[in-house]
């Protein structure tokens, strides 16, 4: 399968990346700065998500069968281009020939109770706060599109840590996973293993889901 991968240099993106080439399908690399990459083996393209246009688009997905976004704003503090890059994508991708779309989300939106979200709870982190309230703002865009694109919206757990493959994880809806300790866990590895899983059986079509240990 061709797949590309937006904020594919990112750290959840290249690790989407590796796990997508290990499992032998092609890979496309969009990034800001091609010339900041070391991307060897894999075809890469510029693309600026604060100044997307469809033909931009149409040129960088040229046979890309799925696209995958692992976007955000935090690096630069620009949390607005998540809700637009989402309309962008809804609108565009349907009209150039890729007919899906896999989302790296946030946790945030997962409910801890019923009408409660992470975000919301008094001990979420405040340096994360409005990366998340962008990632659920994006949610709600795609939950309301009345596109054609086929998405699902990936919510890691309520810690996504650097490490490699750990365990099985599980998978969950609306609401928090959390492990025999209350704990809300997963790797960015296990992450992206989830990732292509979905890309391979496309088990979950227009909605979110979320993994977990």
């Amino acid at each position: 399968m061709k797949v590309a991968v937006l904020g594919a240099s990112g750290w959840v993106g290249s690790h989407i990346v590796k796990e997508a080439k290990q499992r032998g399908h092609e890979v496309v690399a969009l990034v800001r700065d091609p010339s900041k990459t070391n991307f060897t083996d894999s075809e890469v393209h510029p693309l600026n998500v604060t100044n997307l246009d469809d033909h931009s688009l149409a040129k960088a997905l040229n046979g890309v069968n799925v696209m995958i976004s692992a976007i955000g704003g935090r690096a630069a503090g620009n949390h607005e281009i998540v809700a637009s890059t989402a309309v962008k994508l809804l609108a565009t991708l349907p009209k150039i020939g890729v007919e899906r779309l896999l989302w790296v989300g946030g946790a945030g939106s997962l409910e801890v109770a019923p009408g409660t979200p992470l975000v919301s709870t008094p001990n979420f982190p405040e340096a994360y706060k409005a990366e998340a309230i962008a990632q659920s703002e994006a949610l709600d865009i795609f939950r309301n599109s009345t596109s054609s694109l086929n998405w699902t919206f990936i919510s890691p757990a309520a810690e996504l840590f650097p490490g490699d493959k750990e365990a099985p994880y599980r998978i969950g809806g609306d609401v928090l996973l959390v492990d025999k300790q209350d704990n809300s866990r997963i790797s960015v590895s296990d992450y992206a293993v989830a990732m292509i899983d979905e890309l391979e059986v496309s088990k979950y079509p227009r909605q979110r889901i979320g993994v977990a240990y």
